[in-house]
């Protein structure tokens, strides 16, 4: 089987990229990070679909994005909550953690270098999300050029890399039935931006209102509020 590194944060997107990959018949290699999140549900989650999926390795990676701060994700700066739906892509939200994507990716790619893997793949989407800049189709262009630039194997000719942004143009409705086609148990899964500390995702924030929307719109319930009696609230 092909090799293939997949970035994996335990949430919705990135768990049905793995089934994708999976499907598409590679070898995946899941990489998360602690990289100062406020909370560790959505690691526990990833270490959950990584099992539950059967990938070849499962690497969490620590770095530290606090020390630069500007996020509700990794400084003392609230999260946003009970914005109007149409408020939600009007500009880009304090949850935007700078340059998240670019740092996620380059170790993706060194890992990919020593794996000799053609192949990532990253969950990103750009019709329902919430308007942060690199989730962007132009993004992941600008970054695959780079890529392939930036690394002997690439020069050498030994490499050419791909990087796969499968969900990048789908619903999040769309992104849950595909899901679900592929047999994806979402109640592994963490999306909440401010979830308590036994998993419990608040309901309020962008990206929970994004989920509960995807599913409404799909047409199936979500097994996360399932997990916990159907409710939602810290």
């Amino acid at each position: 089987m092909t090799k293939a590194v997949v970035l994996l944060s335990g949430g919705l997107d990135s768990t049905t990229t793995l089934a994708i990959a999976k499907a598409e018949g590679f070898r995946p290699y899941a990489l998360s990070f602690r990289y100062g999140q406020r909370h560790a549900v959505e690691l526990a989650a990833a270490q959950r679909v990584a099992v539950a999926l059967g990938v070849a390795e499962h690497v969490i990676v620590d770095i530290d994005l606090r020390r630069f701060g500007g996020s509700a994700l990794t400084a003392d700066i609230p999260v946003p909550k009970g914005r109007p739906a149409e408020q939600l892509a009007e500009a880009i939200p304090i949850t935007y953690v700078p340059a998240r994507n670019t740092v996620f990716l380059s170790f993706a790619l060194a890992w990919a270098e020593v794996l000799g893997a053609s192949d990532i793949f990253i969950g990103v989407n750009a019709l329902d999300y919430s308007g942060y800049p690199d989730c962007r189709p132009e993004y992941i262009a600008a970054f695959a050029h780079l890529a392939n630039l930036a690394t002997a194997a690439g020069v050498e000719g030994r490499q050419r890399l791909k990087i796969h942004a499968p969900l990048i143009e789908l619903t999040k409705a769309q992104i849950i039935q595909r899901g679900v086609a592929l047999g994806v148990d979402y109640g592994l899964t963490s999306s909440c931006y401010d979830p308590s500390p036994d998993g419990r995702p608040c309901g309020q924030c962008d990206s929970c209102q994004l989920r509960a929307k995807g599913f409404s719109e799909a047409g199936v319930p979500d097994p996360l509020l399932m997990r916990y009696g159907g409710a939602e609230g810290s």
